[in-house]
């Protein structure tokens, strides 16, 4: 096969990686994100202080694309960029592409459009320009080929502390720029590709990255506020990671029926991956060889994310490229014809499968199941006098489409208490507290989910059990479609 062709078929599956992306904006988030755009969301219940706005740029970019072309040219945009990631994250083998192409499939679902695309594309473009910058250079090179090695040098790490720069106002996980520079950079030391100095200072300057921005400070700490809050290692912490699905073990969400298949698949991709390594460990301890899995940085890196994606379900998408990255495997030239006509099957059947899926999307792009589309237009036109409570889910798109009336809650909850959380949640499990704080609080308009979230229907029931006049009537339901429920009360 010619070198071409080979380069050819190694775009098939980030084209794959891309169609897959095409669906409509089902992250909540990504709402809030471009309301912060315009200007910083401030809900009407007390958010902590001081608070940074970590994902600034990724917020201006996504705004700037969605003001040209709306929702649709913000998933083709998303596209383009997950067929970018699984580019960088290509396997070295054509076979191991087919492969993985069920797999990402599988997981499309994860591919939304959220900060962590441009953590994964930064990590990718990490990925590709560490080996080149960790290259051994042979003592033979005439002079004109050291200073062109001197100048491709400078010019990779330029490159890498400017991402860096601009990834440390894009999302928390900019962390992991430093960690995985430490990991591969310390292969290449051991192995003398590079000199200890170089090495420590590269590392330590994209650790100072975050100070040559204004809230540097604010900035340089919040990696510290995230893993706390996934790990829940705080006792203010544990309520966010036990009861926030995302920040849940997939195993825990298999085994209480949530993404079935995809969680499974998921436990078992990160557990295989974790016991490859380590019998790439003992086989090289059997060798007296123990430190050669530990200066393959690759390895290491596949071992840390397949961890963190058993730690909570948001790190499958952090975890599927590098498992895609370090696929290798080989078939024998009597099994090809085989295994080539299997491969073909089941990508014909995933294909079928996602062109089925585009006739269930709406052409706006947006998912009305998931935010308050129709809800929200009606809030616009009947405006109320006090204050407005709402589901988390709800709040981005309430306060992108609605900025006029502040919002409840929305999916911010590291600027929020986790006292505050514990009371939010209460509200299902006893709604009498909630509609004493309507009463003091000034609550008079509700919007909550009726269909594809279930956890408010206890409160949902209160509220239509007020509506038929058990306490004087006072709530009233206003508005309500296939998803969305609006309820008013009276103020005294």
């Amino acid at each position: 096969m010619t070198v071409d062709k080979v380069k050819f078929l190694n775009f098939i599956l980030p084209l794959f990686a891309a169609l897959f992306a095409i669906f409509p904006l089902t992250d909540t988030d990504i709402w809030w994100h471009l309301a912060c755009a315009r200007e910083w969301v401030v809900t009407w219940t007390p958010m902590r202080q001081p608070a940074v706005n970590i994902h600034e740029y990724f917020q201006q970019v996504v705004y700037a694309i969605y003001s040209v072309g709306g929702a649709p040219l913000l998933v083709a945009f998303k596209a383009l960029l997950w067929g970018v990631v699984f580019w960088l994250f290509a396997p070295k083998k054509f076979w191991c592409g087919l492969v993985a192409i069920p797999f990402v499939f599988l997981f499309r679902f994860h591919m939304e459009m959220r900060p962590i695309l441009f953590s994964l594309l930064f990590l990718g473009i990490f990925w590709r320009l560490l080996p080149i910058l960790f290259l051994r250079v042979s003592p033979e090179n005439s002079g004109t080929e050291e200073n062109r090695r001197r100048i491709e040098i400078g010019a990779i790490v330029v490159a890498l502390l400017l991402l860096q720069w601009l990834w440390c106002r894009i999302q928390g996980l900019y962390i992991l720029g430093p960690i995985f520079v430490g990991f591969l950079g310390a292969s290449a030391l051991v192995k003398k590709q590079i000199s200890w100095k170089f090495f420590v200072g590269l590392v330590a300057a994209l650790f100072l990255m975050p100070f040559l921005h204004a809230e540097g400070w604010l900035i340089f700490k919040y990696p510290l506020g995230l893993l706390d809050r996934l790990l829940g290692a705080s006792a203010s912490a544990s309520i966010f990671a036990n009861r926030i699905a995302e920040n849940r073990s997939p195993i825990m969400l298999a085994r209480a029926g949530v993404n079935l298949v995809p969680c499974w698949v998921a436990c078992i991709m990160a557990a295989g991956s974790i016991v490859h390594c380590a019998c790439l460990f003992y086989k090289n301890v059997g060798q007296n060889k123990p430190a050669a899995v530990l200066l393959n940085g690759g390895t290491v890196w596949l071992l840390i994310v397949a961890i963190l994606a058993l730690v909570a379900e948001r790190n499958i998408i952090l975890f599927l490229p590098v498992f895609v990255a370090s696929m290798h495997f080989h078939f024998p030239q009597k099994q090809v014809f085989l295994v080539t006509t299997l491969l073909l099957v089941v990508i014909c059947f995933v294909l079928g499968m996602w062109v089925k899926s585009l006739s269930l999307y709406h052409f706006t792009m947006v998912s009305e199941q998931r935010v308050p589309v129709a809800a929200a237009e009606w809030c616009r036109n009947n405006p109320h006098p006090g204050r407005l409570f709402n589901d988390d889910r709800a709040g981005g798109y309430l306060a992108f489409t609605h900025p006029s009336d502040s919002i409840y809650l929305d999916g911010r909850f590291i600027l929020k208490t986790a006292d505050f959380f514990e009371h939010y949640l209460n509200y299902e499990r006893n709604p009498d507290s909630f509609f004493k704080d309507a009463d003091s609080l000034g609550i008079d308009r509700v919007v909550l989910p009726i269909k594809f979230y279930a956890h408010w229907k206890n409160l949902l029931g209160a509220l239509m059990l007020e509506c038929d006049g058990c306490h004087g009537k006072k709530w009233h339901q206003k508005y309500r479609d296939r998803y969305y429920v609006v309820f008013d009360r009276d103020l005294d």
